[in-house]
């Protein structure tokens, strides 16, 4: 019994037709038939990568890189000050007191309680270096 189901076990593994002719009985006992050679399987080597089609690029959402339009005001004790004009205010003031001298950096220093901003040009500043608001 055991032999059976060695046989059985064979049979259901066995799924190539090549397999089957080689443990499926002959018919014709008495003729020879010419040896058949198991099918070949096709493989198919590609060597060169296959393109895609081309496609439309897809369209990138690009942010603004534009600064909004921005006013800065500080109120105090009834007043508004807009700071880009005090800044500008500074500018101008040091330009005219320094006309040989670039402006690379300005620091500005509101103080509204004394109604005056102070400024310091290049990372230098002095007492005299102030604006009216």
């Amino acid at each position: 019994m055991a032999a059976k189901n060695e046989a059985v076990k064979t049979e259901a593994v066995v799924d190539t037709p090549a397999a089957e002719e080689k443990t499926a009985p002959k018919k014709d006992a008495g003729k020879k038939a010419p040896a058949k050679k198991p099918a070949a399987k096709k493989t198919e080597i590609v060597t060169e990568k296959e393109e895609a089609p081309k496609k439309a690029p897809a369209k990138k959402t690009v942010k603004n890189d534009v600064q909004p339009d921005t006013t800065v005001t500080v109120q105090f004790q009834g007043k508004d000050i807009v700071t880009a004009q005090v800044v500008e205010a500074a500018k101008k003031a040091f330009a005219e007191a320094n006309p040989d001298v670039e402006i690379k950096t300005i620091d500005v220093y509101v103080k509204p309680d004394e109604n005056v901003a102070y400024y310091a040009v290049n990372g230098e500043g002095s007492g005299d270096y102030k604006v009216e608001l």
